[in-house]
């Protein structure tokens, strides 16, 4: 097997994870935010170098590259994606994203949504076709007013898509694509198959208004390795866990895909201890990510939000603090507040000496020790902690009347009793407040993993040596594979009522073989699942239950499937089958893991030196600082103690040990 290349771009830092022959690097570098082509390249080259390759040999070597990303993220919360023109059913107007509680720009400026006569009734019945040169009228009114897309959005487009498929076809016969003034132009029902008007117009416009940067990226970023030499495939990766080449990706598709890389590796790792429901931890340079496991199945919500907006698109369920190493900490009114605004990449925090004057977490962990100036991301980056602590004595210190090392331990105390609290409420949810492993990572998430899980009521946290390139680590785990689904609104009473949902399925898996040739495979190469999503016969709200694909045509695993979902739901009545979930996958080389590792060196070796570090109290503590290079399975150390990497350090506090195990995963345990 030759090399595999897996790079996720975070607000503040751009993570890879390179295996080559079962050889692991991993690299970080500075996240680009003017151009992320030019911090995927960085990444790339920081990964060559790793391995002592030149460029093009490197990438000549190379299987495979995947890639996940934050611009549809950045797209939205900046408000600078395409300007839209939005198509929607007359009287269907005020459902449009044309306003924002926040005050930011809206998705969709009010001028810029037109209702068009149409109808589709509740039994998908189109019962009024819209009029071509009413159609023809809105779309040139839309492209007069400057859209770079149109959505078009109907009602009841989930039951039926014939209508919002007439407008696009007339819009395309009038506007060819080889035409200058042509616009893409976007179906809501291709987006979504899903009960909910407002969600699916919301799901439409997100996908839209994100499409054109992220399209203009991606191609761009394949070119680049085009010309270096690269001719396999750029996979993107998928908020539904797996990743599938530009063309077969829609924009909406990689929203979050970051952290869903980051969530399936964790569940792979609570895996390796027999751990099928946890939590998992991403604290990066700009937010705490908090999601989970639960008997295997990772979180997920039927209607997410997005960035605020409600959507009805299935996905992994992430909720995110605005707490990271960048988030900046001042004073309001007298109290303390760190978050949600974060330093980033740039300016980034004081002490990176990057033009950065606010107080940050990361400044406040350098002024306390945890941090030594000279070996931050393995020396590759001097800390300044004068400007650290110039910064936190202005902002923090002065306003409350506190030292400069009691603000430093101010502000870390206030973001890891918010990150506590929050854990402690998924672990409650989870029913098991204590005994949850979490697995902690992210670039900083290492350094605050003992005190976060003391403030949750936790007692166990794993760190793995990929912990700060989580994400990238998640998506070497992750398959080609693409997801489709069908409203069904079907009645199920017995076992012989869900096979006649056979005609939905095998719409979906001819459309699974077209685009699985299109990724390059055959469809006997590609594993199919299926997801029935389940209501009570009283409209409850819906449940996921995963089913065999024979579900749908065999009477034994239908009577089967029906069982799990009334044992979901705790009902032996009537069910609705409300929409079906159909995926199709095919495996592409994986990280594995390496069992039974010996200690790379005598544990004595691993110790560096002692450092003085601030915990509060009348002095600093003498603290000894490892190498965690040198450290290998069966190696231990009790509290107070330091581990450094070159991407990231685990403080392990009084009353805290930490092992190696045979994995080469640090566990911190409650003493």
């Amino acid at each position: 097997m030759g090399i595999t290349i897996d790079i996720d771009t975070g607000g503040t830092f751009t993570d890879g994870f390179i295996v080559r022959d079962g050889d692991v690097r991993t690299v970080k570098v500075p996240t680009t935010p003017h151009d992320l082509t030019a911090c995927f390249l960085d990444c790339i080259s920081a990964g060559a170098e790793a391995f002592e390759r030149g460029i093009e040999d490197f990438l000549g070597e190379t299987d495979i590259i995947r890639f996940s990303n934050t611009i549809g993220t950045n797209t939205i919360i900046q408000r600078n994606g395409s300007k839209i023109g939005l198509i929607v059913t007359a009287g269907s107007e005020a459902m449009a994203p044309t306003h924002d509680e926040e005050g930011k720009s809206p998705l969709v400026a009010p001028d810029m949504v037109i209702g068009i006569a149409e109808a589709v009734a509740a039994d998908g019945t189109v019962t009024t076709s819209p009029d071509a040169a009413a159609i023809l009228d809105a779309a040139q009114t839309l492209i007069d007013r400057g859209a770079r897309g149109i959505v078009v959005a109907l009602a009841n487009s989930d039951l039926s898509p014939a209508n919002e498929r007439r407008v696009r076809a007339v819009i395309k016969a009038e506007y060819p694509r080889d035409y200058l003034g042509s616009v893409p132009t976007f179906l809501a029902s291709d987006i979504s198959a899903r009960p909910g008007t407002r969600e699916r117009i919301n799901a439409a416009v997100l996908n839209a208004y994100i499409h054109g940067k992220l399209a203009r990226l991606l191609y761009k970023a394949g070119e680049e390795l085009r010309l270096r030499g690269y001719r396999g495939t750029l996979f993107i990766g998928h908020n539904n866990g797996a990743v599938a080449r530009v063309a077969k990706t829609r924009a909406i598709n990689t929203y979050n895909s970051g952290p869903t890389g980051g969530l399936y590796g964790a569940r792979a790792i609570g895996a390796l201890y027999g751990a099928n429901t946890l939590i998992a931890t991403d604290m990066g340079g700009t937010s705490f990510d908090i999601s989970y496991v639960d008997g295997g199945q990772a979180s997920y919500a039927l209607q997410p939000e997005v960035e605020g907006f409600a959507c009805n698109l299935p996905m992994m369920a992430i909720d995110a603090l605005g707490a990271g190493g960048g988030s900046i900490a001042e004073v309001e009114g007298g109290v303390l507040k760190v978050g949600p605004q974060s330093a980033g990449a740039l300016p980034g925090p004081a002490c990176f000496g990057l033009g950065g004057t606010k107080a940050t977490v990361t400044d406040a962990n350098l002024v306390l020790g945890i941090l030594d100036p000279a070996r931050f991301l393995g020396g590759g980056m001097t800390l300044d902690l004068g400007k650290a602590r110039a910064a936190i004595d202005a902002a923090v210190a002065q306003p409350l009347g506190l030292s400069i090392e009691d603000a430093a331990l101010a502000i870390r105390r206030n973001v890891e009793a918010a990150m506590g609290k929050a854990v402690g409420a998924v672990a409650e949810r989870l029913g098991r407040p204590s005994g949850l492993p979490v697995i902690a990572y992210g670039g900083a998430g290492a350094i605050h993993a003992a005190d976060i899980a003391t403030n949750a009521g936790v007692g166990r946290v794993i760190i793995t040596p990929f912990s700060a390139v989580s994400s990238a680590f998640g998506s070497s785990l992750m398959d080609v594979g693409h997801i489709y689904y069908r409203r069904a609104d079907l009645l199920v009473e017995s076992a012989s009522d869900l096979l006649s949902a056979g005609t939905l399925v095998a719409e979906m898996a001819t459309e699974a073989a077209r685009d699985m040739r299109g990724e390059g495979f055959e469809p006997a190469d590609a594993e199919a699942r299926l997801q029935l999503f389940w209501t009570g016969a009283g409209g409850e709200p819906e449940i996921l239950v995963a089913a065999e694909t024979a579900a749908i045509s065999d009477a034994d695993a239908a009577a089967a499937a029906l069982v799990a979902a009334r044992d979901a739901l705790g009902t032996a009545g009537p069910l609705r089958l409300a929409s079906i979930a159909y995926s199709a996958s095919a495996r592409v080389p994986h990280f594995e893991w390496r069992h039974g590792q010996t200690a790379a060196a005598d544990f004595p070796s691993a110790r560096l030196a002692d450092r003085q570090v601030w915990f509060g109290g009348p002095a600093r503590i003498a603290t000894p600082v490892y190498d965690r290079a040198r450290m290998g399975p069966g190696h231990a150390l009790s509290g107070p103690g330091i581990v450094e990497s070159s991407q990231t350090t685990i403080l392990v506090p009084e009353g805290w040990s930490l092992a190696i195990d045979a994995y080469d995963n640090a566990l911190l345990e409650r003493n």
